[in-house]
Formats: C-alpha cells, sequence, structure tokens
C-alpha cells in the first residue's frame, strides 16, 4: 500500500460519514502516511473522499489471523469495540475487506500514543497523570457497566486525540461477560495477581491496572518490573510493592496507588471511589 496523498492533519467535522449500511471498499479512501506497524498489519492516516472525514485505517493481514488462529478473537474485538461510545474510547466505525486483507475505520487521534509522551518526558506531573486516571476510570465504568472487562490497559493501548483527550484504543483482549473468566491474558507488568495464578477473574483486573499505571506515570516504571519474568510475577503476587523517596510524589496519589493495589480483588477501590478519592478531587476540575 503505498502513500498516495500526504494527508495532513486536519481538526476532523464533527460527525464520521453518515453511511450506515454502506460496503466500504478501498476505493472509498485517499490512503496517507503510516501511522504505525503491529504484529498483524499496519495503520495508516486516510481520508474518506466523499466526505473529506479523516480516520486511521487499521489494515490486518488475513494470513496472519490465520496462521495465529485469531478469527474468534478479532470478530469479538470489533463487535465490542463498534458498540462503544464514551469521549474516552476510541471509536471504530465500520470495516470491510478483500483478498488478502481486512480494513478497520478507526477514530483518528492526532496526539499518538501516551507511551511515547511517557517514554519522552520520563514521568508525568501530578495533574496530568490525575487526568488521564480520571477518564481511564470512567470510560471503565462505562464499559463495565456494558459487562465489557478490558483486559490489557497499558500506555500503548491509550491514544491521545488533537485535544490532548486520552482514548481507550485496543480492545484485542477484552471480553463482554457477566460471569468470572479463565484465560490469563494481557501484558505482563499490568497482570492483576489472579491472572498470574491462574484463578478466575472478573472487572477488579482493570481496577488493578489503574492503580499500576498510576504508579508508572508518576515514577516512570510499572511498580513490580524486575529483570527476569519469574521475579515479576512473584513480586506481583506478593505485592511487593514499595514507592522510593525520588521522585517526590504526594501522599494522597500513593494513598490511591495502595487502595487499588490490593491483592484481593474484592477488596480493591471502586471505580466509584476513585472519582471520590481526594487526589482525584484535588487535581481534576
Amino acid at each position: 500500500m503505498a502513500s498516495k496523498t500526504q494527508i495532513h492533519p486536519l481538526k476532523p467535522p464533527k460527525q464520521p460519514p453518515k453511511t450506515p449500511k454502506k460496503q466500504w471498499s478501498l476505493n472509498d479512501f485517499e490512503i496517507g502516511k503510516p501511522l504505525g506497524k503491529g504484529k498483524f498489519g499496519r495503520v495508516y492516516l486516510a481520508r474518506e473522499v466523499k466526505s473529506g472525514f479523516i480516520v486511521a485505517l487499521k489494515v490486518i493481514f488475513k494470513e496472519q489471523i490465520e496462521k495465529y488462529r485469531l478469527h474468534h478473537q478479532l470478530r469479538r474485538e470489533m463487535e465490542i469495540q463498534t458498540s462503544l461510545r464514551h469521549p474516552n474510547v476510541l471509536r471504530l466505525y465500520g470495516w470491510f475487506h478483500d483478498e488478502k486483507r481486512i480494513y478497520l475505520i478507526l477514530e483518528y487521534a492526532h496526539g499518538g500514543e501516551l507511551y511515547r509522551e511517557l517514554r519522552k518526558t520520563g514521568r508525568l506531573p501530578e495533574k496530568e497523570a490525575a487526568i488521564y486516571i480520571a477518564s481511564l476510570t470512567q470510560a471503565l465504568a462505562y464499559c463495565h457497566e456494558k459487562h465489557v472487562i478490558h483486559r490489557d490497559i497499558k500506555p500503548e493501548n491509550l491514544l491521545l486525540d488533537h485535544e490532548g483527550r486520552l482514548k481507550i484504543a485496543d480492545f484485542g483482549w477484552s471480553v463482554q461477560s457477566r460471569s468470572k473468566r479463565h484465560t490469563m491474558c494481557g501484558t505482563l507488568d499490568y497482570l492483576a495477581p489472579e491472572m498470574v495464578e491462574n484463578k478466575a477473574h472478573d472487572y477488579a483486573v482493570d481496577n488493578w491496572t489503574l492503580g499500576i499505571l498510576c504508579y508508572e506515570f508518576l515514577y516512570g516504571v510499572p511498580p513490580f518490573e524486575a529483570e527476569r519474568q519469574t521475579d515479576t510475577f512473584r513480586r506481583i503476587m506478593k505485592v511487593d510493592l514499595s514507592f522510593p523517596s525520588t521522585p517526590d510524589v504526594s501522599a494522597e496519589a500513593k494513598n490511591l496507588i495502595s487502595q487499588l493495589l490490593v491483592k484481593d480483588s474484592s477488596k480493591r477501590l471502586s471505580l466509584q471511589k476513585i472519582m471520590e478519592h481526594p487526589w482525584i478531587i484535588k487535581n481534576v476540575t
């Protein structure tokens, strides 16, 4: 897919093209620069020809989906993300396919990955970190109401739009279920103890991840990071949590993290209580 057109980031119109029954094809889009590359495909900046609406086009190779037997997972991801409508959840507008590829038409997040910003700055100021945690909490509360557990919240899966608003972007490991789950999935540093121990898990795994992220935003590294995978597993299971003396992080922030990184999932701070926590109230207007 060579770049046909150089598309400059424009502020998109408020509404995507209204064609719910439309059968999309590649001819409906001008393809711009590559935005990113994943294991199973690439993401490109694109413009819908008729409306000029700017999107991100995720191109997935069918060969890869077949090789790794991901049909069910991809279908589930597409169904879940299409059904969600929240300002902090990246929209999936639609999809189409040809002989070799599947194309997902996604909301374009001009600010890119939060991971990149975090790596650039090392860590975030408390106010900024609190705003992101509050946005994430509200998005997850919405997802949980819809019985969706995300299961892979991490900086690489969080994007920022042109106004700096946070968007949950990747629903590859998410599941829609009212019952407890048993699949171990996600990313090592962010796994809750019940997942590491192969026990049944529920929505509370997302609450745990908020604690991990809050720590990483403020200290620049996840709390249970270790050189060897087995040591990270051990630290998670023991909840071997410590707060370094530098950088200087407020007592309220540490309190919030400590109430989220609790081994007993039923005792973790609820999403409602996160929004009422003094650290969030103090930093988020």
